[in-house]
């Protein structure tokens, strides 16, 4: 009887090992198309990240002003008054302004006396700050002043050297 009782259990286990087999093949399948599913999503997210990193530095990079042709700039009127009356606007002194442009204070100071005229990209440039705000240059200015920080921060000071000792003679 314990025989016939184990050849009973072995062929009820077989069945059952079957019937797990059909149902689990398609499900072992449809893992192994969800994994490799998943392994190009997450190429795909890390390949949308370094972009999205790249166009945050550029957006970061990219100058508050807006940009101005050569010939724009040229056709532009620039008169030591109009260059004033831009400082005063945009609520800048004359070292703001320097700053902002990307020259010395003595410069914007000699523009303002017209004693000489602005050319090149420096002209373009303060064509350019015609079209922008009072908000727009507190928010470049702010924006340098955080670039400033971070080069400082990037920037390590070497240790301090130890005295050598001298060896006794």
């Amino acid at each position: 009887m314990a025989k016939l009782e184990t050849v009973i259990k072995e062929a009820i286990a077989r069945g059952a090992r079957r019937q797990v087999r059909v149902g689990i093949t398609p499900l072992r399948r449809e893992v192994v198309r969800l994994r490799k599913k998943m392994t190009e999503l997450q190429a795909t997210v890390a390949t949308l990240r370094r972009n999205a990193v790249g166009w945050k530095r550029l957006m970061e990079a990219a100058p508050a002003i807006p940009q101005v042709s050569e010939e724009d700039a040229k056709a532009a009127r620039l008169s030591p008054r109009l260059i004033e009356s831009l400082r005063r606007r945009l609520g800048l002194s004359q070292t703001a302004l320097a700053r902002l442009v990307g020259v010395s204070s003595t410069a914007v100071a000699h523009w303002v006396a017209g004693d000489s005229m602005p050319t090149g990209q420096n002209r373009m440039t303060l064509v350019a700050l015609r079209r922008v705000g009072k908000r727009e240059v507190k928010e470049l200015f702010a924006r340098r002043v955080t670039e400033a920080a971070s080069r400082k921060r990037r920037t390590r000071q070497r240790p301090a050297r130890r005295p050598r000792k001298r060896l006794k003679r």
